[in-house]
């Protein structure tokens, strides 16, 4: 058993790799309304998330196109569009490249649970229900990017 100074010392050591982890990262936010994938900026750097630079597509065809030239580390991506919603764009990123092993956030206003489950079985690693905070943003992100790291 550590003791419990040592404990907080290791804390602190893995708090700091994790911002360390997370410089230069680049995402691609997934939206029909263009102020909400602002908010989602906003509230990513708000969680101390370090955009290097951010994509930004309308819905889940823009967003494949956009991953067919460019690599991102995080993609967040709501779930109720027009053209491709979330739920198609999540399950055809099986076969993109420049998005294997990247986290997904789903982003939604549904409120039920079977959304959310079919976004989780389709390969989201996790989910945002609107509206939320930067910590919500925060304790949901940070550990998909400290386990892809």
């Amino acid at each position: 058993m550590y003791p419990k100074a040592k404990l907080k010392r290791n804390a602190r050591s893995q708090g700091e790799k994790r911002v360390n982890l997370m410089n230069s990262i680049q995402a691609l936010i997934v939206d029909d309304s263009s102020v909400m994938r602002k908010i989602v900026e906003r509230s990513l750097r708000q969680a101390g998330i370090e955009l290097s630079k951010v994509f930004e597509a309308g819905n889940g065809s823009e967003a494949l196109a956009v991953l067919e030239e460019n690599r991102v580390e995080l993609i967040l991506c709501d779930i109720n569009m027009p053209v491709m919603g979330g739920l198609e764009f999540v399950k055809q990123l099986s076969g993109v490249k420049n998005a294997k092993g990247v986290p997904v956030v789903m982003i939604t206003t549904e409120g039920s649970e079977s959304h959310v489950l079919q976004a989780l079985s389709a390969g989201a690693g996790g989910y945002i229900r609107k509206p939320f905070t930067p910590d919500q943003v925060k304790e949901h992100v940070i550990p998909l990017l400290a386990v892809k790291a």
